[in-house]
């Protein structure tokens, strides 16, 4: 018998190729010429974040209403119009309660804010101003640990007869150097011995916490929270860092958090997280911020090459193929991404179309838009934002927190607005389009090749639209390049292209077979050229 004939062998064989053919391709998009390949992208509904751009503000150095030198909540107030020009949806607010360091990441009153940025009225006024321009507000919510000035930690220092002795994690020797030395024993601190860490095997730490957070979301009515240090909630002997402890207690703070709150946004700074890590946490934080694909925007945009972002967001989309996960380029705790590319503007501009572009939920720090220099200490990479070229740059009647970094008077809000080619204006215009095309924020992805290291290409697809975003990475006119598709089949046909972004007209686009090859929208691309063409 001929074994490629029997019955139950062919039936086998067309199971595996109707199989294959699901997962490879799907039916043909009615305003798009995309018809794979099968992901999990949600294009129908999801949480109002998939759909936002973030900016990140340390209130401290933003605006300053009051003439004392520290930024304040009236300050942020002031500049929403600011922010809403260009295209902020939604603010992240670094740690806003009573703190006796400048940065507030040693929280001692879990319920009240910061007495130098304003009262908890000026807070709500700021809630319901955003809210009026359907912009959301998530705060910095620390939970790993607190003040060392914290009352619960003072009563717990105490001694082992402290109702709060069990709130804090305790040991009768020192096992390494996380562990300090306090009354009666040595307590665990992971970062600081001025930052002591909460013990979550206790449920009343967790009962609290949980309290907390009610207390923001319904009570003051923020939109949710960025969780810092997320990974070192809970130890589990020599393991530090996204242990299952860890992931257990998220499970049922996310339940938590949504029965408060239906639509509140919790997102975890997992440090050093890429996709496998981030995907571990579904289910129990609603995104976790992508330094993987992070690491890949700056990289690529610094050193010329797509190596770096092909790399990122290939294995990124490979954890995570829906794109639910938070895009930034630096952030607070890193030096900032002008001072990185050494004052070049237009890599800064790339690397925001690198982000805008991308899949995730970008965010933008503040002064990232206009170059905002600064490289560590912390203090330094957190100056006083450059809002005009005035004595201290517009953001101080009095003496700042902080010197101003020296580019002010060159480099600043009010001189870029007026300069349509302004990296300011750049990132207007790339935060305009992509809240205009839902492909650049929950579309699928496809990268292309391009044969050219320099050049970066990937198509956005949902089913109304096509985009081509294609970038040249390098200080270089590039013309040898082809783009070629990967595994995504398209509709055959001559398509025409669009121009949002760049001025150059494209060629149209053939495909023959679902497929194209060696593809050039335009014969060269200028030095750090941008483009995004809509195919139609």
């Amino acid at each position: 018998m001929n074994r490629l004939t029997h019955p139950i062998i062919i039936l086998t064989l067309i199971s595996l190729l109707l199989s294959a053919c699901a997962t490879r391709i799907r039916l043909p998009f009615t305003g798009s010429p995309y018809i794979g390949p099968e992901s999990n992208a949600d294009t129908a509904s999801h949480g109002w974040w998939r759909d936002a751009v973030f900016y990140e503000i340390f209130v401290r150095s933003f605006y300053d209403t009051n003439a004392d030198g520290i930024g304040d909540f009236n300050g942020v107030t002031a500049k929403l119009d600011y922010l809403q020009s260009l295209g902020i949806t939604a603010l992240w607010l670094m740690p806003i309660n009573p703190s006796p360091s400048y940065h507030g990441y040693d929280i001692i009153n879990y319920y009240g804010v910061n007495s130098q940025y304003g009262s908890m009225d000026d807070f709500k006024r700021l809630l319901d101003e955003a809210h009026k321009r359907n912009m959301r507000i998530i705060i910095d919510f620390v939970i790993n640990h607190t003040s060392s000035q914290h009352p619960w930690f003072l009563d717990a220092n105490s001694g082992p007869q402290s109702t709060y002795r069990n709130w804090y994690v305790w040991s009768d020797n020192q096992p390494n150097n996380y562990w300090r030395e306090g009354n009666g024993g040595y307590y665990y601190a992971y970062f600081w011995y001025g930052m002591p860490d909460l013990n979550y095997k206790n449920p009343a730490v967790t009962a609290q916490i949980e309290k907390i957070s009610a207390y923001w979301l319904k009570d003051i009515g923020v939109d949710g929270f960025r969780i810092d240090a997320a990974k070192h909630l809970i130890e589990e002997g020599d393991k530090l860092e996204n242990t299952p402890p860890t992931h257990e207690w998220f499970k049922g703070f996310y339940t938590f958090y949504k029965s408060q709150k239906a639509d509140a946004y919790a997102i975890g700074e997992v440090y050093g997280a890429g996709a496998t890590v981030a995907k571990s946490y579904q289910q129990q934080l609603d995104q976790v911020f992508s330094f993987e694909l992070a690491s890949g925007i700056l990289n690529s945009a610094n050193g010329e090459s797509n190596s770096a972002i092909n790399s990122a967001v290939k294995f990124t989309l490979a954890g995570l193929p829906s794109g639910d996960f938070g895009t930034f380029i630096t952030n607070h705790d890193q030096d900032r991404a002008m001072s990185v590319f050494k004052g070049s503007v237009e890599k800064a501009k790339v690397a925001a179309a690198l982000l805008l572009t991308a899949p995730g939920t970008p965010f933008i720090y503040y002064g990232e838009e206009i170059g905002m220099q600064g490289v560590k200490p912390d203090e330094d990479i957190r100056l006083p934002m450059q809002w005009d070229a005035s004595v201290n740059a517009g953001f101080t009647f009095g003496r700042p927190w902080r010197s101003l970094y020296n580019d002010y008077a060159q480099l600043n809000v009010s001189l870029q607005e007026g300069d349509a080619n302004s990296l300011l204006n750049t990132y207007r215009a790339l935060i305009n389009i992509r809240q205009a095309h839902a492909a650049l924020r929950t579309g699928e992805v496809v990268l292309l090749e391009t044969s050219n290291p320099g050049v970066y290409a990937i198509l956005r697809g949902n089913a109304d639209e096509l985009l081509l975003v294609l970038v040249n990475l390098t200080g270089k006119p590039v013309s040898e390049y082809g783009l070629s598709l990967g595994d995504a089949v398209l509709r055959n046909g001559t398509f025409s292209m669009e121009t949002l972004f760049g001025t150059e007209k494209a060629a149209s686009l053939t495909v023959a077979g679902g497929v194209f090859d060696g593809f050039q929208p335009v014969p060269s691309l200028q030095p750090h050229e941008i483009h995004i063409f809509q195919i139609k």
